[in-house]
């Protein structure tokens, strides 16, 4: 989880949480630290007395160059190839509050390595730039290079990651018949010569005919061949339209990948670079099943021999470069065979003359003949006819059809109401929302559902249905029951969703302005924790719901849900996974709710989003939307807090004198609420954020003095109002801005007062202030 630093944050009560964001390739301050001396205001003094951080990193200084080996070993540390790769980490891990601390430091440094204004740079060419003109300054300054070799030291350069061995892959299903064929095909890619080309197979087949089957029997069967872990990742779980993007995809890998991977890179390129690192030289195998887009997979393509990509699709293939393999029908006799394993000789022979006819319903699909066989087991092999005369056969949905027949009308009247929906994670009390039945109803309902194999079981008592078969549902669905049932069903999922996400939202942000107050019905949550935690398991649904709502002209439903997410991407990160219904939601917000309050919220949640996520530019459009929905709304404090926000994007790419005049103007807009004013009572929090800003600005404009005055008053003001982890975060800041100045004691002194504050929790904050400390000179 993270808690990161913006607008609305001084409206919440700014606890640490179990797992915030820390700095990229963050390394130990312990075995970085080195003592060094204060600075004394002496006329004459040596040169290492001139130059302390010079001194501190073991650099002697002759006539403005380096001298003698240790010079030598710090021109190392900082040598061209390091700060060019420290500034790629900085860069994309930019996220979550420690990130992002990490990356105003780094840019206040450089601004003082090249003496103006510099940008964050954009890209590659920039960085290499950047790191060239600062290489050369650096090579001529000791006393600059001493600092940029503890700040690298400190916290690190992206040293070579702990792959891990992972949970591999599912277990294959007992009953797999002749596919022989094709696990020798895949065989042969996994094992073949490299010759310089990636180890990559593309596996497809229509719905239900075996590809996941496929996919892990092989991983069962090649499993000493790849020493270094089987990694799957399952993409038909996901809430968004299509499956996730590609930056989802690699962070659902890499969270299986990487040992303690702590927060992951917010952006796609630093994902896809910390996906290459950790794979290098390493021979493990890479399923992703349910691909759905060359998007999604073009980024995990190996660039080393040992690792084997494998990408399962559910229906045509798409166009990516790989060894394509087709999971074909099964013909009659191993069809047959899979039927006798499945429900046993005898209950197959009992079939008698029916049985070419169910064989050639199946069609050799596997789903299609385990469910048969399901069939065959209750003794009653009888078949309705089959629903299509034409010759085009759909063997799953033929299938369902069969399964839907023989559930209770109740039970397949849920099923197909629930499918409407597309739910990630049916429960019980979404289904008996969604069937207006009773809870204990619905659970019975469900049981008889999953043994008929048209719902599968996940954990937490959840389930959902396969694609294809949720598709035969919903389709039926209308036809079966009629339109204003189904309307009423999906009105019924969406009211039960979004009652339940209010309860969370509320009970883990119940200070926010930016959250609804509880519902009067309902159940709620005990605590912050309890309400995050619910709002985490909830996430898929209401992410899901968002979308729905929309498609079924819900629109008030859809904004107000999307307005729950602000806790998701707030406290927990969750910054992938709620982006695509902020996108929908400010969409239709900006058509339909034009220039007022809601808009200019899910614009500015949208915009936060986009910042976590390191697209600057798309977040700055969406903050701009936000200002100007608030303005036209004639709302005081939301207006503050979208001008806050645009200073913290400028103080984000670097822009210290804009982010300055940005932050200025959002005190000023405070300060214009009066007593008995709405947001009267949050403006003590929000005036020593603003200045807390103002002082971080001020800091990289390398105006030091005033820089401290601001962050002592706002250290002070947060002191008043008890807000301990605020009062840390602003030491933190001051602690920085003192070490600049170099007045080292005093900023060690503040160190140790925010240690002191900081909750247990707040593990990277707490190893930002250690490395911040070996810094300063002083390790403990």
């Amino acid at each position: 989880m993270a808690t990161a630093t913006f607008p609305g944050a001084e409206f919440q009560q700014g606890r640490p949480v179990a797992d915030p964001s820390r700095p990229s390739g963050q390394a130990s301050a312990r075995s970085c630290a080195r003592p060094r001396p204060a600075r004394a205001p002496v006329p004459d003094v040596t040169p290492s007395e001139m130059f302390p951080r010079a001194a501190a990193a073991g650099i002697q200084s002759g006539q403005g160059r380096f001298g003698d080996q240790e010079g030598a070993d710090v021109l190392e540390v900082v040598a061209l190839s390091a700060l060019t790769t420290f500034l790629m980490s900085v860069g994309n891990g930019a996220a979550g509050e420690m990130g992002k601390q990490l990356l105003l430091s780094t840019g206040t440094l450089v601004r003082r390595t090249t003496g103006r204004r510099t940008p964050l740079p954009s890209g590659p060419e920039e960085r290499a730039a950047l790191a060239g003109l600062m290489h050369a300054r650096l090579e001529h300054d000791p006393r600059l290079a001493g600092e940029w070799a503890l700040l690298l030291r400190t916290h690190g350069q992206p040293g070579t990651p702990v792959l891990a061995r992972g949970s591999g892959l599912p277990p294959a299903p007992r009953h797999f018949t002749n596919r022989q064929k094709t696990l020798r095909r895949l065989a042969r890619e996994a094992t073949r010569p490299a010759d310089g080309r990636p180890r990559v197979a593309l596996l497809f087949g229509p719905p239900g005919i075996g590809t996941t089957a496929t996919a892990l029997r092989l991983g069962a069967e090649q499993h000493a061949r790849f020493p270094d872990g089987q990694f799957y990742v399952d993409l038909r779980d996901t809430a968004a339209d299509g499956g996730p993007g590609p930056g989802g995809v690699l962070q659902r890998l890499l969270r299986q990948m990487v040992t303690d991977p702590g927060p992951l890179p917010p952006t796609d390129a630093g994902r896809e670079e910390l996906y290459r690192r950790v794979t290098a030289d390493r021979r493990a195998l890479v399923v992703v099943d349910h691909a759905t887009s060359l998007a999604q997979v073009r980024g995990l393509v190996p660039s080393t021999d040992g690792v084997f990509l494998l990408v399962v699709v559910s229906g045509q293939p798409f166009a990516l470069e790989a060894e394509r393999v087709e999971v074909e029908p099964l013909s009659d006799r191993y069809a047959v065979r899979m039927l006798r394993e499945l429900a046993g000789r005898e209950h197959v022979a009992h079939a008698g003359a029916q049985l070419p006819r169910l064989l050639g319903q199946c069609g050799g699909n596997a789903f299609a003949l385990r469910a048969a066989a399901g069939q065959l087991r209750t003794g009653q092999p009888a078949l309705p006819p089959p629903a299509s005369q034409d010759g085009d056969r759909h063997p799953v949905r033929e299938a369902v059809r069969h399964a839907t027949g023989r559930l209770r009308p109740p039970t397949a009247r849920l099923c197909r109401l629930a499918a409407l929906g597309a739910w990630p994670g049916l429960d019980t009390h979404l289904a008996a929302a969604v069937a207006d039945v009773p809870p204990d109803e619905a659970a019975g309902m469900l049981a008889e559902a999953v043994d008929a194999q048209v719902l599968e079981s996940l954990p937490d008592d959840r389930h959902r249905f396969r694609p294809e078969v949720r598709r035969y549902l919903a389709d039926t669905a209308g036809p079966e029951l009629g339109v204003a049932e189904c309307s009423a069903a999906v009105a019924r999922g969406l009211d039960a969703v979004l009652n339940r996400a209010l309860h969370a939202a509320h009970a883990a942000l119940p200070e926010s302005w930016r959250t609804e107050p509880a519902p009067s019905h309902g159940t709620g949550y005990g605590d912050e924790s309890e309400g995050l935690r619910a709002l985490v398991a909830e996430a898929g649904n209401t992410v899901r719901a968002v979308s729905l709502a929309e498609e079924y002209g819900h629109v008030s439903t859809a904004l107000r849900l999307a307005r729950t997410l602000w806790p998701l991407q707030l406290k927990a990160g969750h910054w992938d996974d709620v982006l695509p219904a902020l996108r929908l939601a400010a969409r239709c917000a900006g058509t339909h709710r034009p220039g007022t309050r809601t808009a200019g919220a899910l614009h500015f949640q949208l915009a936060h989003c986009l910042d976590q996520l390191g697209r600057g530019q798309d977040a700055e459009r969406a903050a701009r939307a936000a200002l100007d929905s608030e303005r036209a709304a004639g709302h005081l404090r939301g207006e503050a807090s979208a001008v806050e926000l645009l200073g913290l994007l400028r103080l984000h790419q670097w822009d210290y004198p804009a982010a300055y005049e940005r932050f200025t103007e959002a005190k000023s807009l405070y300060e214009q609420i009066a007593p008995g004013q709405e947001g009267a009572e949050d403006l003590p929090r929000a005036l020593a954020l603003a200045e807390r800003h103002r002082g971080r600005a001020l800091r990289g404009m390398g105006r030091t003095e005033e820089s401290q005055r601001s962050l002592q008053h706002a250290v002070d003001r947060f002191e008043e109002q008890g807000e301990r982890y605020n009062t840390a975060r602003a030491l933190t800041d001051l602690a920085e801005t003192l070490h600049d100045a170099g007045r080292d004691t005093e900023a060690l002194a503040r160190i140790s007062e925010a240690e002191r504050l900081l909750d247990p929790a707040a593990v990277p904050h707490r190893q930002y202030l250690t490395a911040l400390r070996s810094r300063c000179g002083s390790a403990e």
